[in-house]
């Protein structure tokens, strides 16, 4: 279930939000004024998300030159 708190508590309970995503390894989820607004996470949650991004994007790509090379 991800983590939902009002954009007051980041700068109101900083360190207790620091801690909660470091040790959960998740996001979480700022709202303003009862919307969303920005996701938090650790340095190391974001740079694994940009590995895979990277990954998939690479895989596509060999992927799509594997089909045309069938052609």
């Amino acid at each position: 279930m991800p983590l939902i708190r009002p954009i007051s508590d980041l700068r109101n309970h900083f360190a207790e939000i620091s801690k909660v995503i470091h040790e959960t390894h998740e996001p979480i989820f700022l709202t303003k004024n009862g919307y969303g607004d920005m996701v938090v996470m650790s340095m190391e949650s974001y740079e694994k998300k940009m590995f895979e991004i990277e990954l998939y994007h690479r895989l596509m790509k060999g992927e799509s030159l594997l089909d045309k090379n069938k052609k």
